[in-house]
């Protein structure tokens, strides 16, 4: 082998290793949403059914035991929002559980990912971009049917899709740092879902408002990110009445806890990665 064929091997070699380490996020993006063929049925359901059943149920169910709506609304126009930012927290949720716990343990593909010139924080974020786009299409869909419902009022609607979005990413980003801590399943999935997924359910002004809780409970509402992302819905869907400086909180909150969130599972995975 003589000089000029090793210089040129290297070259290729370093060449190959560009596009990863400038690219890496939305390639691990790509892979991710082309995995998505094997639960698409399960996808398209949640997508299209839910808001379905949801909207059947509460919107006009429900409803009809609440003629006289709530906070000068209809009940479906207080509850819309709340669904949406509800979709994209499960969104989040079920794509940041066992999906995160399985790329380290069962079908440790992350490992395989990292071997390549791609980092742990390139990992993260990829996932991060599947998810907002799943989010985001889910609540665009759910978000199109309660327009067909006539829940929407608001010219200004479709901001909600954002903050739903923004609501599912930032529960999402806590969730993966800490289930990629996680190195034996001893059915901490099923208690997050538990203990935490479905307290935020019931207890984030989401089916009434948080003022109607006592007093004590009512603090998980302010601290859970649910209330703040359907609050800042309401805002946008049919004018809640609410200070600015409330409003600026909602966005506040939700936007630090995602970056607080992403920061500490870009830690852990590379952590994890290169141990």
């Amino acid at each position: 082998m003589t000089v000029q064929t090793i210089r040129e091997d290297s070259a290729r070699a370093i060449a190959g290793g560009v596009a990863p380490r400038r690219w890496g996020s939305w390639y691990i993006a790509e892979h991710r949403i082309r995995a998505m063929k094997g639960y698409a049925g399960d996808a398209i359901f949640q997508s299209f059914g839910n808001p379905l059943i949801y909207l059947f149920a509460l919107g006009v169910g429900l409803a009809s035991l609440v003629p006289q709506g709530v906070g000068g609304v209809t009940y479906l126009q207080f509850v819309a929002p709340a669904l949406m930012a509800t979709a994209a927290m499960t969104v989040a949720a079920n794509e940041t559980s066992y999906p995160v716990l399985m790329g380290f343990k069962w079908n440790p593909i992350f490992f395989g990912m990292n071997a390549s010139p791609i980092t742990g924080a390139q990992i993260v974020n990829g996932m991060m971009i599947q998810i907002a786009l799943r989010a985001v299409v889910t609540v665009a869909i759910y978000f199109g049917v309660i327009v067909l419902f006539g829940g929407v009022p608001s010219a200004t609607g479709w901001l909600a899709i954002g903050a739903a979005t923004l609501t599912g990413m930032a529960i999402g980003v806590v969730i993966s740092s800490y289930t990629s801590t996680i190195t034996e399943d001893r059915g901490q999935m099923a208690m997050l879902q538990r203990f935490g997924i479905t307290p935020l359910f019931l207890f984030s002004g989401t089916f009434f408002p948080l003022e109607q809780l006592p007093i004590y409970l009512q603090p998980i509402g302010w601290i859970s990110p649910l209330w703040h992302g359907t609050e800042l819905g309401r805002v946008a869907t049919y004018g809640l009445e609410e200070p600015i400086w409330l409003t600026v909180t909602h966005v506040g909150y939700l936007t630090t806890l995602f970056l607080v969130g992403l920061w500490a599972t870009r830690k852990h995975f590379t952590r994890r990665l290169n141990k």
